[in-house]
């Protein structure tokens, strides 16, 4: 594929924006095909361990690393690889779909890959606090080929009242999508090294005509 090919829809977009209208996050269990995940875990194995990031909390100049709140490395996707290339030429259409369908002003989007070794963990958290992010849907894709339901792993979502939701599986080609504001969750330890994609789709709280920035 090339930059210029047209993109086959990875999802139904309907089942996506019916998912977050009715109860506001939805599971995939094949959210991408095999092909892409392997295509994108081949692309994380280029990539050596200097090109990957311990994992921070807060953002800009509230970012710092604290290893018991969570334990992932990083490196972040920029198109640079053709796997990369159709799995963010995907989202922005996404992107565009749920515009049209539940109009949440998605401006752009932003991902990278994480890391969780053996024994690596993200405790309980929100991905943006009301009023004060300008993240409005976050994205979990699995790459994890042959994953045992005994691995461990898993993502807990809870609701307003920290009650849990869902426990789900980090299995190849999974995907869930939340509202990045309604929803705490953790990653739990696993077994052995997991890797997935995170990302969210943003608004852009610009000021004065600049851009807003990611990250």
């Amino acid at each position: 594929m090339t930059t210029q090919d047209p993109v086959r829809p990875l999802w139904d977009y309907d089942t996506i924006a019916n998912g977050l209208r009715e109860q506001g996050w939805i599971h995939l269990q094949h959210g991408i095909d095999d092909a892409l995940a392997l295509a994108l875990l081949q692309d994380i194995h280029q990539h050596d361990s200097e090109q990957w990031d311990p994992a921070g909390i807060g953002r800009r100049q509230n970012h710092h690393t604290n290893e018991l709140i969570r334990r992932d490395s990083t490196h972040w996707l920029n198109g640079a690889t053709e796997p990369q290339q159709r799995y963010l030429a995907a989202t922005e259409a996404l992107r565009l779909e749920l515009n049209r369908r539940l109009l949440l002003g998605l401006f752009d989007y932003e991902c990278h890959y994480a890391r969780y070794d053996a024994g690596a963990f993200y405790r309980k958290h929100v991905d943006a606090f009301r009023g004060r992010s300008n993240r409005v849907l976050t994205t979990v894709t699995y790459l994890n080929p042959d994953w045992a339901p005994n691995a461990g792993g898993e993502l807990v979502l809870y609701d307003e009242h920290d009650q849990e939701l869902t426990r789900l599986s980090p299995t190849l080609g999974s995907m869930v999508i939340f509202l990045s504001e309604d929803f705490p969750h953790e990653v739990l330890a696993a077994e052995r090294t997991r890797f997935s994609i995170a990302g969210w789709f943003r608004n852009n709280n610009s000021i004065q005509g600049v851009v807003d920035p990611s990250r």
